[in-house]
């Protein structure tokens, strides 16, 4: 016989928990399933692991999508204040870090412990170590195989078992497999937020650089950011490259802006002034990472004292520092991106319930659907948003 609930939800993750709590709160039975031993998971290593959970300057414009309008609905029904306002209820402490980001003053497993609050609150079923076998529609809505011979139906249905991004942590891609059971049209999708890798010549010459972390504002074509830029024994990462990648594609080139405050070429001609015997590298170490200094003045190839080098040599020089252009190899792929690019084409969505339009009762929510937030809490955002929609919307 098969157990029977008003919604099965599949991804014990932030959008499915979310969803799980709205739709419970309102009556709803609700059955949230997940192949893994624990919910949340990517809440938990989130944000080193005190999980950067919003960004309280969360709009639109925040988001990569084939449509950009259709994140509006859900992010005006359920704002960054709203989540803030269920996070303080659970007496969570919190602090602000740069360009918006909230985080949990303690640990990540403190908005885990409130959403299974608020679920057990609601009276929600959880089953975790679950494999979904088959997935079919009936006349009455849908019917799950699962493990252990089990069967369950419902007649809602949501997905919101996320991307193929950090596969360890176990991301199936199952969304997109239904998806197309149900012939419904995908974006093509890619890793997000993810560090960029470089060919191996310009590595070997990189490679002093591993480890040094500088201000930089990373362009690609019209988009830009102003973060923290990271070398790496693998190529590029850091926040400002991994705000790049989800516009980067191969092929493109990058240009590094490094120290993007400082004119570095008024303060090299000052130096010049005051002791022109010395070395450019020895100038620049007095402005960036003695490392980083020595490579660029290389790469400039100024073997001569700042005294003996005219305006041009010195703008020469700047331009290697900052409109410093590289085209990288690829990137570290879904292994180590914090999200996954593209997904369930919007246009199959209703924007205000998150339903597929040509199957009644079938929702896609949080990181398999197009809308790919930026690093910093918006993909949180997302999922909170369009999970509380979604629940309301049951």
């Amino acid at each position: 016989m098969a157990r029977k609930f008003d919604a099965i939800i599949l991804g014990a993750g932030a959008a499915g928990m979310m969803c799980a709590i709205r739709a419970g709160s309102r009556g709803r039975r609700v059955l949230l399933l997940d192949h893994a031993r624990a919910p949340g998971e990517k809440i938990r290593i989130s944000g080193g692991g005190r999980c950067n959970f919003t960004n309280i300057n969360t709009t639109p414009a925040n988001y990569l999508s084939a449509n950009p309008h259709f994140a509006k609905s859900a992010l005006a029904r359920y704002t960054p204040r709203d989540f803030l306002d269920l996070v303080e209820r659970h007496g969570i402490s919190w602090h602000e870090k740069t360009l918006g980001q909230l985080f949990c003053d303690n640990s990540a497993k403190d908005i885990i412990r409130m959403l299974l609050s608020e679920m057990q609150a609601a009276g929600v079923t959880m089953e975790l170590q679950q494999e979904i076998l088959s997935v079919e529609k009936t006349p009455d809505g849908y019917r799950l195989n699962i493990s252990g011979g089990q069967t369950v139906e419902a007649p809602t249905l949501v997905i919101a078992t996320g991307g193929k991004s950090i596969p360890k942590m176990g991301a199936t891609g199952l969304a997109y497999r239904i998806a197309e059971q149900f012939d419904l049209g995908l974006v093509e999708t890619r890793p997000g937020l993810v560090p960029l890798t470089l060919d191996p010549a310009l590595l070997e010459k990189l490679a002093p650089l591993s480890g040094i972390a500088v201000p930089a504002e990373v362009r690609c074509g019209k988009t830009s950011f102003r973060e923290a830029l990271l070398f790496t024994h693998r190529g590029l990462s850091g926040p400002a490259i991994l705000q790049i990648s989800s516009y980067w594609r191969e092929g493109d080139g990058i240009t590094l802006k490094i120290e993007p405050d400082l004119d570095i070429l008024a303060m090299l001609k000052a130096a010049r002034r005051q002791n022109g015997r010395q070395a450019p590298q020895t100038a620049l170490g007095e402005i960036l990472p003695k490392r980083l200094a020595q490579l660029l003045a290389e790469k400039a190839n100024t073997a001569v004292p700042l005294a003996e080098m005219p305006d041009r040599a010195l703008e020469a020089l700047c331009q290697e520092i900052q409109a410093w252009q590289i085209v990288p190899a690829g990137s570290e792929g879904y292994r180590t991106a914090e999200v996954t690019l593209g997904g369930i084409d919007t246009r199959e969505l209703d924007s205000r319930t998150m339903e597929a339009r040509r199957v009644p009762g079938l929702h896609f929510i949080g990181e398999c659907v197009d809308v790919t937030g930026w690093l910093g809490g918006y993909n949180f955002q997302w999922a909170w948003a369009s999970g509380h929609v979604c629940g309301e919307a049951i």
